[in-house]
């Protein structure tokens, strides 16, 4: 069968692909550490379940509103406004099916050829496909050379007259960088002078080491809140991945765009895990505080076993639950990450996500949302046979 042109270029999400790598050869046997999966390893608490199943038991499971039923939208303004200092409403806020079909849909309505759209990288992998899936140009900025952290000169040289919007993911998925207020102060000045978008997705915003704070490029002004568009989500912070909510806040006249948009596809996001995502909003929040820490502790131990490996070499992420090691030292070697994870799955049964998906083919990924013991294990698998060479 004919497979339409857009739908023949996009390539599968290499995260997901990885994942479900892992899973077959686990239920052939093998015993498999995978640091490949982007999400958190915790379960959803208790607390947020619960609350679910009573939802359901109350009939909660007929159709909503598309844009989300207005328990949530409250309760996702009630957040903003109280984390950012913002004063959005419920006109402001769309629920979709995961944060990853808030941006599906943000692309689809904001942009088309021969928009441009600046993308700091190493960047998510999911991006550069979807911006391109609508006519538009992703334009990728290199900030290796920089520590991997992204600067108002670097946004200035990629500016060109189609440019149409700027996504800013902080912390950052993969290198756990959290941009700097000083360069993302200056970055939302060009963006105003040059009537540049701000996409700003704060899915790992809660997830922050080392006393860091969070800092949106919304928080800046009233005339950057009114050109930037927050994606959010409780899949990261409450462990509801597979639950799919996320939410965009923005300008209502685009959210209600968004709106008709997603009638005509998934219409409303399933109605109990909304519930479930408004209880995750509005009950206990110390849990969220807990699992920092041990994201944290996670964090210290495998900077500190990836530095154990000679030929890697580490900027420890800022936030997020992902390392984002160089591999220098094997790129003369292999030839690049895809060749060392294949080869580390194969001779250390060690799953790794390959850098070449993320922008950096010298890099490789990393999720530390596992545990301990499976870091200790893992890269030390990964040490013995990268010195077996």
């Amino acid at each position: 069968m004919k497979i339409s042109t857009v739908v023949a270029n996009i390539p599968e999400s290499p995260t997901l692909a990885i994942t479900a790598k892992v899973n077959e050869l686990k239920s052939q046997g093998k015993n498999v550490i995978g640091f490949g999966a982007g999400e958190p390893d915790f379960d959803t608490p208790d607390g947020i379940k619960d609350f679910t199943i009573e939802s359901l038991r109350k009939g909660n499971t007929k159709y909503t509103p598309v844009a989300g039923i207005p328990e949530l939208k409250e309760a996702v303004c009630a957040n903003i406004n109280a984390d950012y200092g913002l004063n959005v409403a419920p006109s402001n806020v769309i629920v979709s099916c995961g944060a990853k079909h808030s941006l599906y849909n943000l692309f689809y309505t904001l942009f088309e050829a021969p928009d441009e759209v600046i993308i700091p990288g190493p960047c998510w992998v999911s991006y550069p496909p979807m911006i391109e899936m609508t006519g538009a140009k992703a334009v990728i900025v290199d900030t290796r050379k920089n520590r991997m952290h992204i600067t108002a000169d670097m946004v200035k040289e990629a500016i060109t007259p189609r440019t149409r919007g700027i996504i800013i993911n902080s912390p950052s998925n993969p290198t756990g960088m959290v941009f700097e207020r000083k360069e993302l102060e200056k970055i939302a000045e060009l963006c105003v002078e040059h009537d540049i978008l701000i996409i700003s997705d704060d899915i790992y915003r809660k997830l922050i080491f080392d006393g860091a704070r969070f800092f949106s490029v919304a928080t800046i002004s009233p005339e950057v809140a009114k050109r930037t568009f927050i994606i959010d989500g409780p899949s990261k912070t409450y462990a509801m991945t597979g639950w799919r909510i996320g939410y965009c806040i923005g300008d209502s006249s685009v959210i209600k765009a968004m709106s008709r948009l997603q009638s005509q596809s998934t219409s409303n996001p399933t109605s109990f895990a909304q519930r479930g995502a408004w209880i995750s909003l509005t009950g206990d929040q110390s849990i969220v505080e807990e699992r920092r820490k041990i994201f944290e502790k996670r964090r210290d131990l495998i900077v500190s076993k990836l530095r154990e490996i000679p030929g890697f070499d580490i900027v420890p992420p800022e936030g997020s639950f992902y390392a984002f090691p160089s591999i220098n030292g094997y790129m003369e070697r292999f030839g690049g990450s895809s060749a060392l994870t294949s080869y580390l799955l194969e001779n250390a049964l060690v799953a790794v996500v390959p850098g070449e998906e993320f922008g950096a083919p010298d890099h490789i990924r990393l999720s530390f949302a596992t545990s301990e013991e499976n870091i200790i294990k893992g890269l030390d698998r990964v040490k013995e046979a990268l010195s077996a060479l």
